[in-house]
């Protein structure tokens, strides 16, 4: 019964985990697929970058603390959407994209 009732907890946390693919789709209109694209013309190339660099970003996109290249005002917008759950997932599938 123990292991039944542990096997059902692990299986809920799974499912109620962050899907980072998931939530780049609302990011890969701007950033491009693969995050190849400067956003708007005006960002730098996200794919690639380091989660813990991504995850910072964020929080500070969301704080209203940070404006890299006048991009501040749009990235709170969509930070303001993300837990920090979600941010991480974002962040680590982001570290990925153009490998």
């Amino acid at each position: 019964m123990k292991k039944i009732a542990l096997t059902m907890i692990f299986a809920g946390a799974t499912l109620m985990a962050a899907d980072g693919a998931a939530l780049y789709k609302a990011c890969a209109g701007c950033h491009g697929a693969q995050g190849e694209k400067a956003a708007l013309g005006k960002s730098a190339k996200i794919g690639g970058l380091d989660a813990a660099t991504v995850v910072k970003d964020l929080e500070g996109y969301k704080a209203g603390t940070l404006n890299k290249h006048g991009m501040g005002g749009v990235m709170k917008g969509q930070a303001a959407k993300l837990s920090e759950e979600d941010m991480k997932a974002v962040a680590e599938y982001i570290s990925k994209l153009g490998k």
